[in-house]
Order: structure tokens, then C-alpha cells, then sequence
């Protein structure tokens, strides 16, 4: 039987424009049209052993009650915890799937463009590539030689990262056209089109896709949206200041620049503190 790891974001979904669209605590939170598409896409995965992973903001998005629809599924809930979007992969999985996954930070005419905090970071690159998260997130996987196996996101995300993960399947939800608009697939053809997919991807063998890696030793930039935040990611090992704005850190493992990411991102939310 097939292991599938998949990692949930929601900003990437069809009728999803705004934040106050993919915020709990927003009365215009849209669990429900999130909840639509991912049924659609468990359903076609059919008996697959699932690990699903709730990584969109506090983690507390998809409700408990689908394992009992799913009974396939482990679900991952909550934060903070260890590599947040990627906890719990390891080499026994055939494939990744990012699911809900969106466009990086500063992409022209990309729907709610953010890249790990929508807050605090302006830019990253690594190895001198712009990065998004699913590039980010499928290094890692790659640490454990998990390919990526399907990405479903807007047209953005799918115009960025395909031409690095060009075995990769991916699914269209709906094509942006500004930081908060967008032209969606009409419902029923979407949602026919993720099952559809997503039997087809049940059938693929680790085989058929590319383990993404980067080459070491692994530089990694950021960017941040103000001095405030650099100073107090500069206090972390290994962090090298460039400018105002600008940090490096460079290694041979990527794991630890994997969790140099998380850790700028954590200490970061400190900055709304001493702001």
C-alpha cells in the first residue's frame, strides 16, 4: 500500500482571495470551501495510507472529524512543532504532495504572495534561486529522498516551481491576477479534476518523479521587511549580517538551513512585541 505525505496549506485554494478568507478566527474563514476541495482529493487517493499535515498558520484547520471519513488518514494538528510543514516525513513515504501551496514573496500579480511569514519576510533565495515554500519544503523532503508528487496551487506557484519539479503533477485551482483577486474554476469542474488527478497519482510509483536536492554547501539570503527583525535574527549561530535588511547563513547540511528558516520566522514574531 501506497504512503502518501501531504502537506496543507490553504492560501493556494480556489475561493480564496484574502486573509480574512484562510483566518479562523475571521466570520469570513472559508473551512468549508478548503474542506470541499481537500475531500475531493482524498477520495480519488482511494485506500492510500495518508499522512496529512495541517500546516497553515496554527495548524487547527482541518477539522478531526474527517478521519472518520477518512479512515486512511493521520492527521496532523497544532503548532508549534518540530519542522512544522514537513513534521513527520521520512524515507518510508512514496511522495509528497503540497496541497493548497502559493505563489513566493514579491511574485507580480500572485494572490496573497507570501513566502514562510507573510509578516516579516521580504525575500528569500537559496543557492541564488527566489524561493517559495514549496522549493523550501521539497529540499527537505528530498533530505529523505521523498520526490514531490503532486502540488496543487495557483497558477503562480505552478509558473514558479515547475521548471525545478518539472515531473512533478500539478493542479490549476484558480489563475491571480493581484494580491487579492483572482479568476476561479468553476466549482464543479475543479473538483472533478482534483479526483480525477488525484487516482491517477495513487497509481504513480516513487519511481516516475525527481527527488529534489540542492547542492552543497547551501547558502541561504534573507531578506526581512525592516532592520528591527534582522537584529534580532543576528543574534542566532552561524548568521552572517549583510545590511540593513539582509542575513546569510551558509552549510553543508540543508536541514540546518531548514531550521534556521523556522527559527528566523519564530523569533521574528517577537518583533510585534518590541515594535
Amino acid at each position: 500500500m501506497k504512503r502518501i505525505y501531504i502537506s496543507f496549506d490553504f492560501e493556494g485554494l480556489a475561493g480564496i482571495t484574502s486573509w480574512s478568507d484562510v483566518d479562523k478566527r475571521s466570520p469570513d474563514y472559508k473551512r468549508k470551501e478548503m474542506l470541499t476541495q481537500l475531500r475531493a482529493f482524498l477520495s480519488g487517493l482511494g485506500d492510500c495510507e495518508i499522512t496529512l499535515v495541517d500546516s497553515h498558520a496554527s495548524g487547527d484547520n482541518i477539522p478531526w472529524e474527517i478521519t472518520d471519513e477518512f479512515p486512511n488518514v493521520n492527521l496532523v494538528s497544532g503548532g508549534i512543532r518540530p519542522y512544522y510543514m514537513m513534521y513527520g516525513i521520512d524515507s518510508s513515504f512514496d511522495f509528497a504532495v503540497f496541497f493548497g501551496y502559493h505563489a513566493g514573496i514579491g511574485t507580480l500579480n500572485a494572490n496573497m504572495d507570501h513566502t514562510y511569514s507573510s509578516s516579516s519576510i521580504h525575500n528569500i533565495w537559496i543557492n541564488g534561486i527566489a524561493m517559495n515554500e514549496a522549493l523550501i519544503n521539497a529540499a527537505y523532503a528530498g533530505l529523505y529522498g521523498v520526490p514531490v508528487g503532486c502540488i496543487v496551487g495557483d497558477d503562480k506557484v505552478v509558473e514558479q516551481t515547475k521548471p525545478l519539479l518539472n515531473k512533478t503533477i500539478y493542479i490549476q485551482t484558480k489563475t491571480s491576477i493581484g494580491r487579492h483577486s483572482a479568476i476561479m474554476k468553476p466549482m464543479k469542474n475543479l473538483l472533478q479534476e482534483i479526483e480525477e488527478t488525484a487516482k491517477v497519482l495513487s497509481k504513480k510509483e516513487r519511481s516516475n518523479f525527481e527527488i529534489f536536492t540542492f547542492k552543497s554547501p547551501v547558502e541561504m539570503l534573507v531578506e526581512f521587511s525592516d532592520t528591527l527583525r534582522a537584529d534580532l535574527v543576528s543574534s542566532m549561530p552561524l548568521v552572517e549580517r549583510l545590511d540593513g535588511r539582509r542575513v546569510r547563513i551558509m552549510n553543508d547540511d540543508y536541514k540546518v538551513i531548514f531550521e534556521a528558516l523556522l527559527a528566523m520566522t519564530y523569533i521574528c514574531a517577537a518583533a510585534r512585541i518590541l515594535i
